[in-house]
């Protein structure tokens, strides 16, 4: 660690991951960082951990106001709270915890490039890589989950490796592993499977064949790992235990079953194995190769920036025995089949992107050290190949096409705050009473906005809006929509269509002069 803070990286990178979080990303973008942002703002004002609306029903409380976060886990919220109770209620401010911690992955790329190729160059390169690579140039400033768990995540799993490997105190790097695990289950719910792996990698029956630790030995590091791990978590189960009842939230199982992707707006939640199975196996087959394709694509994409794909999967083959990245390829696999196979409709949603960014640290690494490796495999078959000159230069080609990619990515999505509130959410300011709820396609947009409080629409008939409107009471109903050559295009879950000219009985119209959406009174 010395010698890391004595040379430019550390503070290059930091200059960079400061650029790259603000340039893209000055004001939230969609539902989740809104949901988190907003969150953020409750906490940060002393209001608590309390939500105005709802944007699922799964989990749904009896009522409004609710406690918040009973589908997403809370640490973002509370990375943005604190950047906004230190320097106010600003984006900018809530963003300051995302800029250090996408700063903690890639110092821990550095220090794992080290580790694993022993050269500077693959350091800098794979560093460069995670930062402005592809996909992910455009999320790590997002009020997402993407930079913490990019951080938390590589870093547990790099403490199970050095609890793995390391002879000195490998106690000490179990006590960080359940550190770092907690606070990755509190980033993302499916941080669990970081509990699993670290079960999986202590008791590999192979260690035991070679005499790697006694049984003993592993037990003890087991429990100093879990104690670690139970108090961070203890205080979220508490709080947890008595507003819900559970220690954990239990709606978001159901996701098991669902048949669409929008049976997360159904109500009451109805997700189960029978309606799952209602037509037989077809749907069980069908969105499981979904799932596979979807998990597949993230690997080639995502994760191998396409042109970083094979070298990366060639790295960890060689070093495929290697007790120190046991942890790692058991989550990659893990979170691969769990979206795949178990979680198919949320991981085709962007669930497998958001959690496969704690392993990108190490694979950008892998990827450098498997292009390499593929350089001296070349230059032993090829005599005139100049071994020392491509490996100065192809990794900076590679390099080069990454980062232009990501910027072809990132710059179309680029999110500038104009201070300007958009013209739906000025009318509805301008038109409905200040403490009206709002049933509406993106109530955490809505609130960001305007302050207004509501639901999200459902995924049923018009005629469960209307309980779902006497549940909370919600007075007001928004459709938006856009005229498309094809015909209108309606942003509402497709049960829930209705003649917009000619409304149900209980939707009585109101005019609001801007176009692309239609408000209507809820007769109760």
């Amino acid at each position: 660690m010395k010698r890391l803070l004595q040379r430019p990286y550390p503070l290059v990178m930091l200059i960079l991951a400061v650029v790259v979080v603000r340039f893209f990303n000055e004001r939230p973008g969609y539902t989740d960082a809104f949901y988190h942002y907003n969150a953020a703002v409750r906490v940060a004002s002393g209001d608590g951990f309390v939500d105005d609306y709802l944007w699922t029903y799964i989990g749904a409380p009896d009522e409004l106001p609710a406690p918040s976060h009973l589908y997403w886990m809370p640490l973002t919220s509370m990375v943005a709270a604190l950047g906004m109770w230190l320097f106010g209620t600003t984006y900018l401010a809530a963003q300051i915890g995302l800029i250090l911690c996408i700063w903690g992955a890639l110092l821990i790329t550095y220090w794992l490039a080290l580790r694993l190729t022993g050269r500077l160059m693959y350091a800098w390169a794979s560093g460069l890589t995670l930062l402005m690579g592809g996909f992910l140039m455009r999320v790590w400033g997002v009020t997402d989950t993407f930079a913490i768990y990019a951080f938390v995540g590589a870093a547990a799993l790099a403490c199970m490796g050095l609890g793995l490997t390391e002879t000195r105190r490998p106690w000490l790097w179990w006590l960080l592993a359940g550190l770092f695990t907690a606070l990755g289950h509190l980033t993302r719910s499916d941080g669990l499977i970081l509990l699993i792996v670290a079960g999986v990698a202590l008791f590999w029956p192979g260690d035991f064949l070679q005499k790697r630790g006694t049984l003993l030995q592993r037990l003890r590091w087991l429990v100093i790992f879990l104690v670690a791990y139970g108090i961070i978590m203890l205080p979220w189960f508490l709080r947890n235990l008595d507003a819900v009842g559970h220690i954990l939230p239990v709606g978001g199982t159901q996701a098991v079953w669902y048949t669409e992707y929008n049976d997360l707006f159904n109500y009451p939640p109805d997700a189960n194995p029978q309606t799952f199975f209602a037509d037989g196996l077809g749907l069980l087959v069908e969105s499981r190769l979904q799932g596979l394709s979807s998990a597949l694509q993230n690997l080639l994409a995502i994760e191998g920036y396409i042109v970083l794909l094979p070298f990366m999967l060639y790295g960890l083959w060689l070093k495929r025995r290697d007790p120190f990245l046991r942890p790692m390829w058991l989550f990659a696999l893990g979170i691969h089949l769990a979206f795949a196979f178990v979680f198919t409709f949320p991981g085709i949603r962007g669930g497998m992107f958001h959690a496969l960014v704690a392993l990108m640290p190490f694979w950008c690494v892998l990827g450098f050290a498997g292009l390499d490796a593929f350089i001296d495999v070349i230059g032993k078959r090829y005599r005139r190949w100049n071994v020392r000159r491509a490996k100065m230069v192809y990794p900076w080609m590679l390099v080069g096409v990454i980062i232009i990619m990501g910027l072809a990515l990132s710059l179309p999505q680029r999110l500038v705050d104009r201070q300007i509130v958009p013209d739906l959410y000025q009318a509805l300011i301008e038109t409905l009473p200040d403490d009206a709820r709002v049933m509406i396609n993106d109530p955490a947009q809505l609130y960001y906005y305007t302050g207004l409080g509501g639901v999200t629409l459902v995924n049923e008939p018009p005629e469960t809006a209307l309980a779902v409107a006497d549940q909370y009471h919600v007075d007001y109903l928004v459709i938006e929509y856009r005229d498309t050559p094809e015909g209108q295009y309606i942003s509402a879950p497709e049960p829930f269509f209705f003649d917009l000219d000619e409304p149900p009985a209980f939707f009585d119209p109101i005019e609001l002069n801007i176009s692309g959406a239609r408000l209507y009174a809820i007769n109760h």
